[in-house]
């Protein structure tokens, strides 16, 4: 009997070791995942300054591979994390609690799934087509298609994350430092629903990529800051 008490607590102390790696690398891939991504600049669309301007079909950001696409693989790992993550707040959550739980890393693996296949098509078709002078054939996947495939995909992948924040926030325990985290969960469900719905009235079916941009700063912002926070709790529990 003391044996086996013994193991279960050896697995649950795993566990909880566990939860806090997954919170840390979460925050830790989101961070180096907006560093890249801030300072690759926009080159088409909206956002794009003059001096680093390229033009339909797109054919000159072959001189910027892999350069531009660099950001896609922390975003990617980040992403996963994001999932693990996920279940490890299910798995901390109480009985009453955890049918959120469950709804939130659904919500949170569809994400992941959306992100995933998208960021995938640019670095192992999109980049490739550049490269060989076919920039022509892979337009409306591009990511530098302001209204392209791409785009879209991102708006979808984030919108459903900003939605799972929602539920894995109700999963949440009520220490302080995980209050915390609910409260940012919310905040950033909350603000990217906004921004959706503010930006399609401002610009209808010219919005591009505006709200692709505000979304990703909104779920990976949250992402650094819940997967701090949580990192600490689970450690202190």
């Amino acid at each position: 009997m003391v044996e086996v008490l013994a193991s279960d607590r050896s697995v649950s102390a795993r566990g909880d070791r566990f939860a806090v790696w997954s919170a840390a690398v979460t925050s830790l891939l989101a961070v180096v995942s907006f560093a890249l991504a801030v300072t690759t600049p926009p080159r088409t669309g909206p956002f794009a300054q003059a001096a680093v301007l390229i033009k339909y079909p797109y054919a000159e950001a072959s001189r910027f591979v892999p350069r531009d696409f660099l950001w896609m693989y922390p975003a990617t790992l980040m992403m996963l994390a994001f999932v693990v993550l996920a279940a490890c707040i299910l798995h901390r959550a109480s009985a009453r609690l955890r049918l959120f739980g469950v709804i939130g890393v659904c919500l949170a693996t569809v994400s992941f799934t959306v992100i995933a296949i998208d960021y995938f098509i640019q670095l192992r078709t999109v980049q490739v087509a550049l490269l060989r002078g076919e920039a022509s054939s892979v337009v409306a996947l591009s990511q530098y298609n302001p209204h392209g495939v791409f785009i879209a995909l991102e708006e979808a992948g984030f919108l459903v994350a900003a939605v799972s924040f929602v539920f894995l926030a109700l999963a949440l325990a009520s220490s302080g430092l995980e209050r915390w985290a609910r409260r940012v969960f919310l905040a950033a469900a909350a603000l990217t629903l906004l921004t959706l719905v503010g930006m399609s009235v401002a610009f209808g079916l010219g919005v591009e990529y505006r709200f692709e941009v505000f979304s990703i700063m909104i779920v990976w912002l949250t992402l650094a800051a819940v997967g701090a926070l949580l990192a600490r709790a689970f450690a202190r529990a």
